[in-house]
Formats: C-alpha cells, structure tokens, sequence
C-alpha cells in the first residue's frame, strides 16, 4: 500500500474516493501537517499502490486493510478524515475499532440515504456496461466530463487536476477497484447503517458542498441524526470536492474542528 506521509504531532488518516488517491490531499495536506503527522494513503487497488487479483472491495475488507496499514504504521490512535467512499471506509474502520478512532472528519460521504449512486452501481454492476465503462474512462473527453461534474463552479479546476486524475489509469486493471466497490455498493450500504449506532459516541465533522452531484446533500441531516456530537458545514456552490474546489475555506473549517475542545455541541453551518 502507497502511502504519503508528512507533518509532525497527533496522527490524521487521509482515506480518498472511489476514484481518487493521495493526490486529492494535494491543497489539503501541505496545511494539515503544520499541526498534524498526516498520513495520504492509496488504498489497496487503487491509486498507485498493489493491485492483487481478485481482491475483495467489500466495505468491512476495505476498513479492514485501512486497520491493518494503521496497524502496521505503529498508530496507536488516530483521526480519520475521509471523503465520498473513503469516508464509508472511515465509518466502518471506527465501527471496527471505536477505541483506535479519535475523531471523524467527513467529506460528502457515501452514506444509506442518498439516492445518487446507486443507479449508477446497479448498471455497472453488469459486465457488458462495465467493460464499456472501462473503455470510455481512458479516453481524455470522458475523464473531463467526470472531473467537471464533481466541481460546483467548473472555473476552480486548476491546472494539472485531469492530468493528476488521469495518472494511475496508466496502470494496468486501474479500474478493477472501483468496478469491485460498485458490486456490493447496496449490501455495503445495509451493512454501513446497521453499525452507525457503535460510533455514534465518535465527535464528527461532516462537510458537505451544496452543489454535490455525487453524494446528495439532502442527506447530510439524515447522518448527522446519528451521531451525538456532530456538526455540519455546508459550502455554498462547491460540488463534490471541496478540498481541491475551495481548499483554504476547507483548510481551516478542518483545522478549527480538530483544535477544538470536544464539546459535545450539534450544529449546522452554511458558508
């Protein structure tokens, strides 16, 4: 498994989507070092870390191997800051370990109650979708329609974003990971909801961007319901990557919460 590592004091875990990898930390990480030893891994099958046969890209074995690179990188207990897929991976790692997991920072995370996704999971669930699938996601018009639907206002892309995204398809089953994720994306999903009640007592951020295309803000309440001491920011006109679209603002909701005595206080903020 890949992984960067950078910064110095109390230990953060970076986890990326489905089909990111460390370098979506790339704003994020330089700032969260000032204070944190952060670690930005590529989860395995994904980015440019191993890409075993037939691994299995269920949920539990996700968390399970995210545990086990913790484990393995002498953290005694740490904070987990995921996004999209890597923050289910978050939820169910804590859900694993609740007494490794500190706190829970995250970002528009696949979550039982938004309805995007899972159509999309269901067709390419089927071989002869996915194998089309697969074909049109190396060719470059494809990945910019990808990466532009992820983006409240398309004019934050910056310069080397697509290319940066594009990188590990180079990599031969590039997209075998997220394929495998999609398979059992509803079961996953069932399972991730049954064991929200073991983590509740875990203090949470969750951040949303209004304009998410990908994982429905409408259900960020829904999560929140299930937590005790969670609190909500939502970035007016930021899509689904608000840490590369409006990295400072991002930057310093993370760094405020993390400093932050653990108050036990609910609350939602829009900015």
């Amino acid at each position: 498994m890949r992984y960067l590592r950078d910064g110095s004091g109390p230990p953060l875990v970076l986890l990326h989507g489905l089909l990111g990898y460390s370098f979506s930390w790339r704003y994020a990480m330089p700032v969260l070092a000032r204070q944190f030893t952060v670690y930005a891994v590529d989860m395995l099958g994904a980015g440019f870390s191993d890409r075993p046969r037939d691994l299995d890209c269920r949920l539990r074995q996700n968390a399970a191997r995210l545990l086990r690179f913790i484990d393995a990188a002498g953290i005694a207990k740490c904070d987990l800051l995921g996004t999209s897929h890597g923050g289910a991976v978050a939820m169910m790692g804590a859900a694993l370990v609740p007494e490794t997991i500190g706190r829970l920072i995250l970002v528009a995370p696949v979550n039982p109650w938004s309805s995007h996704g899972k159509t999309l999971a269901g067709l390419l669930s089927k071989t002869p979708i996915a194998s089309l699938f697969v074909c049109a996601a190396h060719f470059q018009i494809a990945q910019r329609l990808v990466l532009r639907r992820m983006y409240g206002d398309t004019t934050r892309i910056r310069p080397g974003t697509l290319e940066g995204y594009a990188a590990p398809l180079a990599v031969p089953g590039a997209l075998d990971y997220g394929l495998s994720v999609l398979r059992s994306w509803t079961r996953d999903l069932q399972e991730l909801k049954s064991i929200l009640p073991r983590i509740a007592h875990i203090p949470t951020l969750l951040i949303w961007g209004d304009a998410d295309a990908a994982v429905d803000p409408s259900s960020a309440v829904r999560l929140q319901e299930n937590f005790k001491q969670c609190r909500l920011v939502i970035f007016e006109g930021v899509g689904h990557l608000p840490y590369e679209e409006t990295p400072e603002q991002f930057n310093n909701v993370v760094i405020e919460f993390l400093l932050a005595t653990k108050s036990g206080k609910n609350g939602t903020t829009t900015g």
